[in-house]
This record gives C-alpha cells, structure tokens and sequence, in this order.
C-alpha cells in the first residue's frame, strides 16, 4: 500500500511538471471504483492509472491493467463525468508506470479507450 501512494505522489509530481493541472487524487466513485488521478491538459481531461513497482523482474507495470481493470477504470470515470455533470471536450485514459530499481517514470498517453458498453453521452 505504502509502495502505491508514493508512486501516485511521483507520479502527480511528474504531471505537474509536465504540465498537467491535477483534479483529483484518489478520487472515489461508488461503492467499489476508484480513479488515482484526474488532470487535465488543455481542454482534455485525463484519467490517470497509476502503476508502481520496485522492479520490472516480472514485466511492465502498465501489464497489470487488464481487460477487467479497464473496465472498472470506464466506469469509474463515466460515473465520474454523470455525477458532476461534466462534459469535457474530450477524455483520455492514460498510465503513468513508477518503477524503483532503476528509478523510472513512463508516462503512456491515450493508453487505452473507453472499453466494455460505456459511453460518453454527449
């Protein structure tokens, strides 16, 4: 949990300097979802995955967000968007990996789109 939380604090920090303007943190949507961060660059809103590992032995971190996590991750921002009434220009889903041993920070823009039958309804 610890390893988490600071790769979704080196990873807000890389955004902003990046210049990204950071939304949210964390940011709960219903019972079970949860968004680490939502940026936005210029008239786009970004959500962002947060991935972090103290080595890549065992692969990319990016590799962890699977079908399902996707999933989850298009519903929480839908969810996001209806309950504040949103309607941002455009939406992304990016993925920042973190890794330690050899400090890393991967920024994956657009890494994937809405998946499962979730809609923007604009």
């Amino acid at each position: 949990m610890k390893t988490g939380r600071r790769g979704e604090k080196q990873a807000e920090r890389f955004l902003k300097k990046s210049g990204y303007k950071i939304l949210g943190r964390r940011v709960r949507v219903g019972k079970h979802d949860e968004i680490d961060l939502i940026a936005r660059e210029g008239e786009t809103m970004v959500f962002v995955e947060v991935k972090t590992r103290k080595t890549e032995c065992y692969g990319r971190p990016a590799a962890a967000v699977n079908r399902d996590k996707r999933r989850k991750l298009s519903r929480a921002a839908v969810t996001f968007l209806q309950k504040r009434k949103l309607r941002p220009p455009f939406i992304r889903f990016d993925i920042v990996e973190v890794i330690d041993e050899p400090s890393e920070i991967r920024h994956i823009e657009n890494a994937f789109q809405l998946e499962g039958n979730y809609r923007v309804w604009w």
